[in-house]
């Protein structure tokens, strides 16, 4: 009888879940580099990392738990500013990150790469910098990559074309530059393939699907002008060399004419 009062007691003091300490680092350093300017994220204190789940219920606004660990987040139009951690690749379990529409800068992180289940990742409408990570090829599960309207620069990395699952990708409204990977632009097979509206808004970016980047040479207006410029010029010029020549052949016939006279006229 004993025995089962302790087994009891034992099973009422274990929690059916417990917090994982991935997940409370990489959350914890996520608030740490994020801004909240309008307090939206008011419930994210240190208290509620250390246990944000319970079994499927969440205890933070924008995450999703699945089996007491976070895999969803989406903390999207809540005007948060700062920067992305890369402690974020703590949350091993995330399957999905959407932090659009916000005013988050700085470059993306590249240990996004240790998020290996990562199925969707929106990261579009901030003021990201830098280059995009080649090592988001290492998430291979990737479905969704939504990085539109920010700053980012450089090359796309050929190595996203290898994403197999990929469906959605979006780098439109940056100022990216150089070629569209093939990979990318032209896929092969049965992969999903992505129209001009996911590549344009970037001024030095070219290749397909986007259309023939226009000749920085001069246009044939600009040649014509240029053209009719020079034969104005060329006619003034003529014309007021025509003037001084008629102007000083009067002068010398004038003079010659003076010459005549004076030898008719008697001395006194």
């Amino acid at each position: 009888m004993g025995f089962v009062i302790l087994l009891l007691l034992t099973f009422t003091t274990v929690p059916l879940s417990s917090s994982d300490p991935n997940d409370e680092a990489c959350l914890t350093q996520l608030s740490q580099t994020l801004k909240d300017p309008l307090n939206n994220l008011q419930n994210w204190t240190k208290s509620t990392f250390a246990n944000p789940c319970s079994g499927f219920t969440s205890y933070l606004p924008g995450a999703t738990c699945n089996n007491g660990r976070i895999y969803k987040l989406s903390l999207t139009n809540l005007s948060l500013q700062g920067s992305i951690s890369p402690f974020l690749s703590n949350c091993t379990n995330l399957q999905s990150l959407d932090l659009s529409s916000n005013s988050i800068s700085g470059p993306i992180p590249q240990d996004l790469q240790y998020l290996v289940n990562l199925a969707v990742l929106n990261l579009s409408s901030n003021r990201l910098e830098g280059e995009i990570p080649q090592q988001l090829a290492l998430c291979a599960y990737l479905n969704v990559i939504d990085l539109h309207d920010n700053l980012l620069t450089g090359q796309i990395p050929q190595e996203l074309g290898l994403l197999a699952r990929l469906s959605a990708f979006d780098v439109s409204s940056n100022k990216l530059s150089g070629p569209i990977p093939a990979s990318l632009g032209n896929r092969s097979g049965n992969l999903p393939r992505f129209n001009a509206t996911s590549f344009g808004g970037n001024k030095d970016l070219y290749g397909y699907p986007l259309p023939p980047m226009k000749s920085k040479g001069l246009s044939v207006l600009a040649i014509v002008g240029i053209g009719l410029g020079s034969g104005l010029a060329s006619l003034v010029i003529s014309f007021t060399g025509v003037c001084i020549w008629l102007k000083i052949t009067e002068e010398k016939m004038a003079a010659a004419e003076e010459g005549k006279i004076g030898q008719f006229m008697p001395d006194y």
